[in-house]
């Protein structure tokens, strides 16, 4: 069935110990690819509660969500998503593919530019990398 409107979506970046939480898309949109986890968002859930539920069930890690970083479009033929991606802070858990995924793991922040993870990801894991060297200097 084809929408009318766009679906907006949630994203949470989980960087733990010098690594990023990534899952491994079973369907469509980027079905193969590793991106950020996350899903649709429900009626009534605030950004925070859709992206602690969507992580949780999607890799059984429990988060606490913080503020969005990033927004974007997704679009293609059939799909048309806004996706609203905040930091999150790990809280406990280990990675386990749930709900659409068929893979979470963590990755090292040095292999982003990794050919399986979603340039999408890699652009949003770069503008993540480089404000926090900002705060280095």
């Amino acid at each position: 069935m084809a929408h009318t409107h766009p679906i907006a979506g949630i994203g949470a970046v989980v960087i733990h110990d010098n690594q990023v939480l990534l899952v491994k898309r079973a369907n469509a949109p980027k079905q193969g690819l590793w991106c950020i986890p996350g899903g649709k968002i429900k009626i009534g859930e605030t950004l925070q509660q859709a992206a602690e539920r969507e992580i949780k069930e999607e890799t059984g890690i429990v988060i606490k969500a913080g503020k969005p970083v990033y927004v974007f479009d997704l679009i293609d033929a059939k799909f048309h998503y806004i996706i609203i991606d905040l930091l999150a802070e790990y809280v406990s858990g280990k990675p386990q593919a749930g709900d659409d995924a068929c893979g979470a793991k963590w990755f090292s922040l040095q292999d982003i530019d990794l050919p399986q993870i979603d340039l999408e990801t890699k652009h949003l894991l770069g503008r993540i990398l480089a404000q926090q060297q900002d705060l280095l200097k």
